[in-house]
């Protein structure tokens, strides 16, 4: 009975032992991406996003790295073709996430009723704590906008 109680106990460490390590290690996968060469890329308005708009693929570049959104998961890559790693959505940058839906080229089925001028509604796919989360994030960034907003109408209105 010690016995298998040790094996047992020996089993469970490795397993979650080498779960820990997939976990670390990046994946690289194969999406169907392959460009001769970089992209034209062109900006998301009031953004800090770029988009491509001659590649049939939900492809960003952001911050130096290149996003695609594709079969409901986002990958990410330094090199405009790949290799792609699997990407987690709590470390896709807020601004990738924000991109309004008029600028996905492949959007979703389910986004059909989303806001073309908003963002994709992210919730539904990733649960609502993530979405909680995010929205504290997004309203925060809101509220600096607004006041960055406030600050430039009192300055126009000095100088008026």
């Amino acid at each position: 009975m010690l016995r298998r109680m040790i094996v047992s106990a020996g089993v469970l460490v490795a397993a979650v032992a080498g779960t820990a390590g997939i976990a670390q290690a990046q994946v690289h996968v194969n999406i169907g991406i392959n460009l001769p060469a970089p992209p034209v890329l062109v900006a998301v308005p009031e953004t800090p996003v770029m988009y491509a708009p001659s590649v049939g693929a939900n492809y960003f570049f952001y911050g130096g790295r290149y996003y695609v959104y594709a079969n409901g998961g986002w990958y990410a890559s330094a090199r405009h073709n790949g290799p792609w790693a699997v990407l987690a959505p709590e470390f896709v940058p807020r601004p990738i996430l924000a991109v309004p839906v008029r600028y996905y080229r492949q959007a979703p089925g389910e986004w059909r009723y989303a806001r073309r001028e908003g963002p994709p509604p992210w919730a539904p796919a990733w649960g609502r704590r993530w979405d909680e989360e995010h929205g504290r994030r997004h309203q925060g960034l809101r509220e600096e906008r607004r006041g960055e907003h406030r600050d430039d109408h009192r300055e126009d209105h000095r100088r008026g």
